[in-house]
């Protein structure tokens, strides 16, 4: 068929046999008319034949005249392709034949670029769909007669132009959703990881002081890449102070009603004294205490013998019912100077030192020693000393202290009769404020970010990574681990796998909230083909066996057959997309891709391509491989993710002067046709069979 579709009629191919015919005619010894021999007349494209015991010239199949001085070729085509070749066609006439052509975006149904309809071939539509990333990055295509549509995938918008569009024609590629970042919410926090894609939800909880009592508070990325807000909002949470009580002549308990509470609360509590003699006649201050106990308590520094009033309440945001309790202090026993003092704890690193003593304008020196220690770091520390003088019988000393660290704290009195020391435990909290910023990625698996911190203090950083990939739903991994630097910028790198989405929490142990960062690496590589080398000299080449790559590195979109002359083996190279398909081909010096299968055509065991079937895989012709000529034959993978390619390839055969079993079992076919047809004419004519020879002929020449 591909000879014929050159132009080349099936006279050429008749000739040896017609004067075999011609001489099976003299040998049966049948007269002429006349004497003449008009089968020597007959013109060059017209047979002899026998009609009513005479010989007449009749003009070949494909030619039209009287068979003697005139065979014109008959134009097949003149009745349109439609008629001759069926629907998404184009006709081309020969001499003496015809072929015809499916139309762009059709394919012919014996999957040969030519054919000619008597055996059943048609045009069928081409699912140009098959084709990987045909829409692009984010678009689904759908298949029409005779070509194709895209349309964006769930979880894209279009970035511009309208549905649906064509990749080659329209300006319009479709774009990921991203809602960025989640909206701000009235009296609440962002808190966890989130995803701005499409489906990601953000969630939120109440600030201290609020609470939602609809449920959780979440807001949800859309198609439209925003974020839908939640119908649920924080309320402000009345808390009532219950149950106030003293004891210990100085200290006061309360307890808290049974509403929930999920966090510390802070309590301001107001303390008003009279005395009952003239000295100090008015003593006035404010304590503040952060606790989650629903029964704190918490001890004054009163004077003995007075008179008090507590107020009771909690600091904003957080609003409350407030408590009021009245009582009177003991008489004070002790010696005026006996040195004694007790230490209190407020607003997590200030001290209040309360001395037993009435005695009024006396000036007394205290001697603090601060030690810190860290035990996430073993060689951290922080010491001081220093001293205070002062006149107060309650002063108050506010530490600078680093946050997250234990502290031991003693403090002496100096210059007294009797000196006296207390030692306080003091455990800061974690900064309030986030201590990191500006973090980013780099190199594709490394991070680097800000602290802000005092110069040359070390700091230990938590990580927890999450990683996943969306083409291989089994692969999860999470690791953690710390680091600590005492770099104001520092730097790290990640041992990630290729073609991964990460998430990555990174939280300074001085800081109470972590934060979160994606990182998305590359792909490389996919394994190198698992195959069975052969070695082929002048023999049948086996059927070759593709076994399905795991997907290690990357998505693997498709595999495919390379066919090379063999000197061009050693400079190959994997990455080369310079072969292209068969037909494209003026000639075969640069090799061509013989078969493409997608990876989801791919069974999980394995499956086998003979070489040279005349068959299309994918897009591409399996042609017959030219005897006498030496071939090396490679398999190649190809993996596709984010607009990077990547690729690995393995010689699968090298075949040197070889006869194709598909070429050998075709010229089987082609002598055993002749010998057939050449029989059943010389019995035709012996017996005076009146059914013309050239459709027998043109029949099988079709076939």
């Amino acid at each position: 068929m591909g000879r014929r579709a050159r132009g080349a009629g099936p006279t050429s191919r008749l000739l040896p046999l017609l004067l075999l015919l011609r001489l099976a005619r003299g040998a049966a010894g049948e007269p002429g008319t006349d004497g003449l021999d008009v089968c020597a007349t007959c013109h060059e494209h017209a047979t002899c034949q026998q009609r009513e015991g005479k010989r007449i010239c009749i003009c070949n199949y494909g030619f039209v005249g009287n068979g003697r001085t005139q065979c014109v070729d008959k134009n097949e085509c003149q009745f349109g392709a439609t008629v001759v070749c069926g629907n998404h066609t184009s006709c081309h006439n020969t001499p003496g034949g015809f072929y015809c052509i499916c139309l762009e975006g059709y394919r012919a149904t014996n999957n040969n670029k030519t054919f000619i309809p008597n055996d059943g071939t048609f045009c069928t539509d081409i699912d140009e769909c098959e084709v990987s990333g045909l829409c692009r990055h984010g678009g689904r295509c759908v298949n029409t007669p005779g070509s194709f549509e895209c349309y964006c995938m769930d979880g894209y918008l279009l970035r511009n132009g309208s549905e649906p569009f064509h990749p080659t024609i329209d300006a319009t590629s479709c774009t990921e959703i991203n809602c960025g970042n989640p909206p701000e919410m009235r009296h609440a926090i962002l808190v966890e990881n989130h995803s701005s894609r499409l489906g990601g939800v953000a969630h939120y909880i109440c600030q201290e002081g609020f609470e939602s009592p609809g449920g959780k508070i979440t807001s949800v990325c859309t198609e439209k890449g925003t974020w839908r807000e939640s119908t649920l909002t924080c309320t402000e949470i009345l808390t009532k102070i219950n149950d106030v009580s003293v004891f210990n002549d100085t200290c006061v308990r309360w307890q808290m009603n049974s509403e929930r509470i999920n966090s510390k609360i802070v309590y301001v509590i107001s303390v008003k004294g009279q005395r009952l003699d003239a000295i100090e006649s008015v003593h006035e201050e404010t304590v503040k205490l952060t606790t989650d106990s629903r029964t704190p308590e918490v001890c004054l520094a009163l004077y003995p013998g007075t008179n008090y009033t507590v107020h009771i309440s909690i600091a904003p945001p957080r609003r409350s019912v407030p408590a009021v309790i009245g009582f009177q202090t003991a008489e004070d026993d002790i010696l005026e100077d006996d040195g004694m003092f007790n230490i209190s704890i407020f607003n997590e690193t200030c001290l209040k030192l309360n001395r037993h003593s009435r005695k009024i304008g006396s000036e007394y020196m205290y001697q603090f020693t601060v030690l810190g220690q860290r035990w996430y770091l073993d060689n951290f520390s922080h010491a001081t000393s220093f001293n205070f003088t002062t006149r107060e019988r309650v002063p108050v000393v506010c530490l600078n202290l680093y946050p997250t660290t234990d502290y031991t704290v003693n403090v002496s009195l100096l210059r007294s009769p009797k000196p006296h020391s207390v030692q306080i435990t003091i455990a800061t909290p974690p900064a309030v404020k986030q201590t990191i910023s500006n973090i980013s990625g780099f190199n594709e698996t490394c991070l680097r970010w800000n602290i802000i911190k005092k110069v040359d203090m070390e700091e230990m950083y938590l990580f927890h990574i999450w990683g996943q990939r969306w083409y291989q739903k089994e692969f999860v991994r999470e690791m953690t681990f710390n680091i600590s630097t005492s770099s104001q910028d520092p730097e790290v790198c990640l041992e990630l796998h290729p073609g991964t989405n990460y998430n990555v929490s990174l939280r300074a142990l001085s800081s109470e909230f972590p934060v979160v960062i994606s990182l998305t690496t590359q792909i490389t590589e996919p394994p190198l083909p698992e195959v069975e080398f052969f070695m082929v000299h002048r023999g049948p080449l086996p059927r070759l066996r593709l076994r399905k790559a795991k997907e290690k590195n990357g998505p693997i979109s498709s595999y495919q057959v390379l066919v090379l002359p063999l000197a061009l083996q050693s400079a190959f190279s994997c990455d080369s997309e310079g072969a292209s398909s068969f037909f494209s081909n003026t000639s075969d010096a640069d090799g061509y891709v013989a078969a493409e299968l997608l990876a989801k055509d791919v069974p999980d065991d394995a499956m086998e391509i003979p070489i040279g079937d005349r068959l299309y895989y994918g897009h591409y012709y399996n042609a017959p491989l030219k005897t006498g000529k030496d071939y090396c034959i490679i398999l190649r993978i190809t993996s596709e993710w984010n607009k990077v390619r990547r690729h690995s390839c393995a010689v699968w055969a090298q075949v040197k002067g070889k006869i194709t079993f598909c070429l050998q079992m075709l010229s089987f076919f082609l002598l055993c046709s002749i010998k057939f047809i050449l029989m059943r004419s010389v019995f035709k004519i012996v017996t005076g069979d009146q059914n013309p020879i050239h459709t027998t002929l043109s029949k099988k020449l079709h076939s």
